[in-house]
């Protein structure tokens, strides 16, 4: 389907790193929604389908989870994000972003204004206007709603999740008003030749060239998942994405109720594991562990 976005090949390494850099990592909070635990975490039994759904499960039991986006600040590339979490406009009535099948599927979202992501950062004393690059794992309602609110950015995604956003449409996840939009999109296509390996995982793009930013494929959760390696100082971090909604998965290979592609989601999961294994002080962070985020230091 014909789209206004336009998005191009990545032509890596992007400008601005610098040998040996390390990050600076803000873990944020855009809101919180509910959902059963079913949905996060996979329940078997003729009824488990239903219970996904939270059918049968009273609402006060339904898990209250994180919304969340990354921000990054690299010593010479200057302010990178990860997702972008929830539009601002979710603070006032969520389905103007959710849409009407989003809100079917994203329960009692709660946000105020000051959570929205630019707000936070102007809270901090950065201007919005001044990131550079916004890495996006997948082009999901919760992941992507605040795309718009950063119209100067250059954005990175996979290749497949573009054409699984503009394919699939709402019931997979995806809300096109979100992402359509003529912003500078590159697409790191992780088939091609140029892809290499980063510790355990099979396929990679180094964003900066100097080791700090590294897109690593774990496909499964959707087509075209990535989650993004960074280097701090004195350690790394796994900002896993939705390859792992939870702690859980991540320890005892519990997966969730969904997946778009079930071998892909056990084989990105394995090589995450396997990082976990290889590199034990990593920072693994998790996309809806609302345990686990309370938890996280507001700064790494």
């Amino acid at each position: 389907m014909a789209t206004v976005a336009e998005p191009q090949s990545a032509a890596l390494p992007l400008p601005g790193g610098s040998q040996g850099a390390a990050v600076r990592l803000h873990p944020l909070l855009t809101a919180t929604m509910r959902g059963p635990e079913a949905w996060f975490l996979r329940q078997e039994g003729r009824l488990a389908k239903l219970r996904a759904f939270g059918i049968g499960t009273p609402k006060d039991q339904w898990l209250t989870v994180p919304v969340p986006a990354f921000w990054v600040e690299h010593p010479t590339a200057g302010h990178v994000l990860v997702d972008t979490g929830l539009h601002p406009s979710a603070a006032v009535d969520p389905k103007q972003t959710l849409g009407r099948i989003g809100s079917l599927a994203f329960k009692d979202v709660e946000m105020t204004a000051d959570q929205a992501l630019p707000a936070q950062m102007r809270a901090q004393g950065v201007d919005p206007a001044q990131v550079s690059v916004v890495l996006m794992t997948h082009l999901h309602i919760d992941h992507a709603s605040a795309m718009s609110e950063f119209p100067q950015a250059t954005f990175l995604f996979s290749t497949r999740e573009w054409e699984a956003a503009t394919d699939d449409g709402q019931l997979h996840g995806y809300r096109r008003q979100q992402f359509d939009h003529a912003f500078d999109y590159r697409t790191l296509d992780f088939d091609a030749p140029g892809s290499d390996s980063f510790a355990s995982f099979a396929r990679s793009y180094d964003v900066f060239g100097d080791g700090s930013v590294v897109c690593v494929y774990t496909p499964g959760h959707t087509h075209g998942h990535m989650s993004v390696v960074l280097r701090l100082a004195g350690r790394e971090a796994l900002i896993a994405g939705d390859a792992i909604y939870t702690l859980r998965t991540l320890t005892h290979s519990h997966l969730p109720a969904r997946m778009e592609d079930t071998h892909h989601f056990r084989r990105s999961l394995r090589e995450i594991q396997l990082y976990a294994e290889q590199t034990p002080g990593a920072l693994i962070i998790p996309g809806h562990d609302m345990e686990y985020w309370k938890k996280l230091d507001p700064l790494y």
